[in-house]
């Protein structure tokens, strides 16, 4: 039997490696519905992506069609605080873990290259 804890680690995982879809904005549509069996007519929000049949009616629970797209707005995407937060963890421990693995000769090295590529720099 699987430790939940280790496929909570791997759910979260899958989910910072996917791909960049999670960092696009959301399109989201105002649409009117109607419902293939009693007919009722509804609007609703909901993400472009949502299937042309797709919810159940608020009515008698059956399928619904999307009709019309009254209108399109884009909602940026919210970062995940815990993912957010893991990456913090690992940035504050990575920077001084590097700084102390390099030798002075090496630090200094890129201190002045990162100097020098801000002074060239067309402002």
């Amino acid at each position: 039997m699987s430790d939940p804890c280790s496929l909570k680690h791997v759910a979260l995982y899958t989910l910072l490696v996917s791909s960049d879809e999670h960092r696009r904005p959301t399109i989201l549509v105002l649409v009117v519905r109607r419902c293939l069996v009693c007919d009722a007519v509804e609007e609703r929000s909901e993400a472009e992506s949502e299937d042309l049949i797709g919810p159940p009616c608020t009515r008698c629970k059956a399928p619904t069609e999307r009709i019309e797209v009254l209108t399109r707005r884009s909602v940026p995407h919210e970062p995940n605080p815990h993912a957010a937060a893991l990456g913090r963890l690992g940035g504050l421990k990575g920077g001084p873990a590097r700084a102390n693995a390099l030798s002075a000769k090496r630090r200094r090295e890129i201190a002045k290259a990162a100097a020098q590529a801000r002074w060239r720099r067309v402002r």
